[in-house]
């Protein structure tokens, strides 16, 4: 018997990283899943990999795409009880505030912060259908913590990601829908590995205060999204849930 038995999943930026990750966990565990990606190739390798997935091509920060999303899920399936917002984006052109233009700023907030909130609008109404169910918002560690090399758009994001999921577990705990920020610290994906990818030195000095020492695994952080998404955690809302290896708990790390 598995822990998701019987529950419906949304899962965008599932092509690759996390999302990828958390698509193949879910279906194991006896999900249905919406496998979806802006990129529809990555989606389909995916899904292939899955018990029991389906592709979908998604635009996020798109409003007919993001419909188009839900409702073939809901046809498909019969309806939705998790939504978990994946996608992501963090681009090497966000940067300093001092050095970062309008232009990277609003493709980064549409993403990551539109994405975010037209998921919850579209996708949110699917799980009331069904009595209830739960919304899994991917924010970051960066949202509760500084950075002296900025990447401000990306960091403002994931603050406004947070902020958006604790009013939505306020809202909507009545209607036994829990809404929680899953906050991973750095995780080894082509996405962060493709920023250090250039620089090495850049990857150790940044090691060097992380008390575990190293990047986590996808799956480290989707082992707590799967909680997240089970009946286990029916009494969990509004949560910051924080799977870091002690990061954003550091003052001095470790010589």
């Amino acid at each position: 018997m598995g822990r998701l038995d019987g529950k419906v999943c949304v899962i965008t930026g599932a092509g690759s990283g996390m999302g990828r990750e958390a698509a193949i966990l879910f279906s194991a565990e006896g999900a249905s899943v919406c496998a979806a990606d802006v990129r529809a190739e990555t989606a389909e390798e995916t899904a292939r990999e899955c018990r029991d997935a389906f592709a979908h091509q998604v635009d996020v920060a798109d409003e007919n795409s993001v419909k188009s999303m839900m409702q073939a899920t809901a046809e498909r399936y019969g309806g939705i009880d998790v939504l978990y917002n994946n996608a992501g984006i963090s681009p090497g052109d966000d940067g300093s505030v001092l050095e970062t233009t309008a232009e990277a700023w609003d493709r980064v907030q549409a993403v990551n912060t539109k994405g975010v909130f037209l998921c919850c609008k579209h996708g949110i109404p699917h799980l009331l259908e069904r009595g209830g169910g739960s919304v899994i918002n991917v924010a970051s560690f960066v949202a509760l913590v500084g950075a002296a090399t900025s990447q401000i758009s990306y960091t403002a994001s994931k603050g406004a990601v947070l902020s958006m999921t604790r009013e939505l577990a306020v809202q909507f705990a009545r209607e036994n829908v829990r809404v929680n920020a899953l906050c991973p610290g750095p995780v080894e994906t082509p996405l962060l590995l493709s920023i250090y990818g250039d620089d090495p030195d850049a990857l150790e000095r940044r090691r060097a205060h992380w008390p575990t020492g190293r990047l986590a695994k996808p799956r480290e952080i989707v082992n707590g999204a799967l909680f997240l998404a089970s009946d286990e955690s029916s009494y969990v809302t509004g949560a910051t849930f924080l799977v870091d290896g002690g990061l954003t708990a550091a003052y001095v790390t470790p010589a």
